[in-house]
């Protein structure tokens, strides 16, 4: 669904919003010189999954390029150690330099620059960039959610068991749900903050992990579900707090209002 009402250039953001919007550029460039390359990756240690130069590339490009223009904000990148110091910080970068690490290196379209601006533990402003595709989303606080200059919204459906969901099988099996697991078959895609934006463009009706998700992982998107007018929160039906010395957020449900406490009333029956 769209509409055309709004302010795509963010409002009392806007300086924020095309500082993260430039930096998503970039980023991408960056990204589409590397893709379908002779790419170098290896695993994480701990299990925390792959990286490659790529992300490491993109990483050094955003560190100096926000953290230049607002040398007083605070840091939280996947791919730069975290020394808490971001924690004295009221406004931080939140950044995931490549969110769906995986598919880039398969060479498959589906990853995204993720940038998000927390100020108090809210996201702000937000920017989710898939080069590969071609497409960009955006959200400022108050200013609607935009799809590549058209503003978006979710879809209107309320029915679980019609929604058409994105989410891991293991997540909608029967044990996670003691309200009944919803019937629709599950979707997937590799970038969490792309499942976001897809969700607030209506694509699909819904999107869930009842795993932790880091917080680079859905910043950005958390705003951009906001600003469209869908509902997303943690897993207990929390709004999530960003920011938070462990940086990750337990589970994230998003859906239009309707379906959003449909699921959650399945998750958590009263």
């Amino acid at each position: 669904m769209q509409g055309a009402e709004g302010d795509p250039r963010g409002g009392r953001w806007a300086d924020d919003l095309a500082l993260l919007r430039g930096a998503a550029v970039a980023a991408g460039e960056i990204a589409m010189r590397h893709f379908r390359s002779d790419l170098k990756s290896w695993d994480k240690a701990g299990g925390l999954g792959p990286v490659s130069e790529a992300d490491l590339e993109v990483d050094a490009m955003l560190t100096a390029t926000l953290r230049a223009a607002r040398p007083d904000h605070g840091w939280l990148s996947e791919e730069t150690e975290d020394d808490l110091v971001r924690l004295s910080h009221d406004r931080v970068f939140i950044v995931d330099p490549i969110d769906g690490t995986r598919a880039f290196i398969a060479g498959e379209t589906g990853f995204s620059h993720a940038l998000a601006l927390s100020v108090d533990g809210v996201i702000r402003a937000g920017v989710v960039h898939l080069p590969a595709r071609g497409e960009t989303y955006w959200a400022a606080e108050g200013c609607g959610a935009w799809k590549d200059g058209v503003r978006i919204a979710p879809s209107r459906c309320a029915d679980a068991d019609a929604a058409r969901l994105l989410a891991s099988r293991p997540h909608l099996g029967a044990e996670h749900w003691p309200g009944g697991a919803p019937a629709g078959k599950p979707h997937l895609r590799s970038s969490l903050a792309w499942r976001l934006c897809l969700v607030a463009a209506g694509d699909f009706d819904g999107m869930l992990t009842l795993r932790p998700a880091w917080e680079w992982d859905v910043a950005a998107g958390d705003l951009i579900v906001r600003e469209a007018g869908a509902d997303v929160t943690d897993k207990d039906g929390a709004r999530a707090v960003y920011n938070d010395e462990d940086p990750r957020v337990p589970g994230m449900v998003a859906a239009p209002r309707a379906l959003h406490r449909a699921l959650m009333d399945r998750l958590a029956p009263r």
